[in-house]
């Protein structure tokens, strides 16, 4: 009997052994996968960088010192010429910062930034299959962390009126693991700015509403931001606008209008079963318009 009961702690530990070596296994399997990701973005991003230090560079205005020269070597009584209207030239459009990662996984709709925060990711946009990128990252490998992911039913060519990006909520802070930090206005005093690059332009946004949600059933008749991508018309819009503002924590004194669009941030929140936390933004402009690359 003894020896039973030896033979089987001896099992137990051996199995408890197994398992701590499997778990350690996996957590090394995810920190080295997640290491890739972040190594494959900060090359995007820098190569993002380089672009725009390029283009700085060429729009350096010449040194003013020259022409203050010349103008002070004209004699003063030289008769002031008849002022002729020279044609502008038309300027060359920008090259867009984030061509590379474009060219890099066709997948990719968008660069989402927001200043000052590690919100820095690219937005993967797969209508085959939205939830691809859940948990793949950049290049396809398995990832807990995933990839931020554009909303099937949203379109950033041509544009929908309201463009849902889903992020995971990770601990760590990656991809939307901070956003909830909006939900003080403090907060959202110093982020207010969100910056989104597609193959075409740079658009601009504003925060004008951060909320808790949930996803509901199909069943309910509540509002449910999730399902707003199109508004034709002025009720279509009226229903998004007043009930977002009607949610937020707090007043952000934002304001749109019928024929403006948004930015809609989600990510999973835990004080109801399937909650969401989630951060509209108005788009303010179109800062950039780029050059063709493909």
């Amino acid at each position: 009997m003894k020896n039973s009961k030896k033979g089987l702690s001896i099992i137990f530990i051996l199995l408890g052994c197994c398992c701590l070596i499997a778990g350690g296994g996996l957590l090394l399997h995810h920190f080295l996968t997640d290491r890739q990701s972040e190594e494959t973005l900060d090359a995007l991003r820098t190569s993002a960088e380089s672009y725009r230090q390029t283009q700085i560079a060429a729009e350096s205005p010449e040194s003013l010192s020259e022409v203050s020269a010349d103008a002070e070597a004209e004699p003063a009584e030289t008769p002031t010429p008849e002022p002729t209207v020279t044609p502008q030239p038309t300027p060359e459009p920008l090259e867009n910062p984030y061509q590379d990662s474009f060219l890099a996984n066709e997948d990719m709709a968008a660069w989402l930034v927001v200043p000052d925060t590690v919100i820095d990711y690219p937005v993967m946009w797969t209508p085959r299959d939205e939830n691809y990128y859940l948990y793949r990252d950049f290049e396809g490998r398995d990832s807990q962390s995933g990839s931020l992911i554009l909303d099937t039913d949203s379109c950033v060519d041509p544009m929908t009126t309201n463009l849902i990006i889903h992020g995971h909520n990770m601990k760590s802070g990656a991809m939307f693991g901070d956003l909830d930090k909006y939900k003080e206005e403090s907060y959202y005093q110093e982020h207010k700015e969100m910056l989104l690059y597609t193959e075409d332009a740079l658009y601009t946004y504003e925060v004008i509403a951060v909320f808790r949600s949930q996803v509901y059933k199909k069943t309910d008749q509540v509002f449910k931001f999730y399902q707003f991508f199109q508004a034709d018309t002025q009720e279509e819009f009226d229903d998004f606008y007043d009930n977002i503002k009607a949610l937020s924590l707090y007043d952000t004194g934002v304001t749109a209008q019928f024929g403006d669009r948004f930015l809609t941030l989600s990510t999973c929140a835990y004080h109801v079963e399937n909650g969401r936390f989630v951060v509209v933004a108005r788009e303010t402009g179109c800062d950039a318009a780029y050059a063709p690359f493909r």
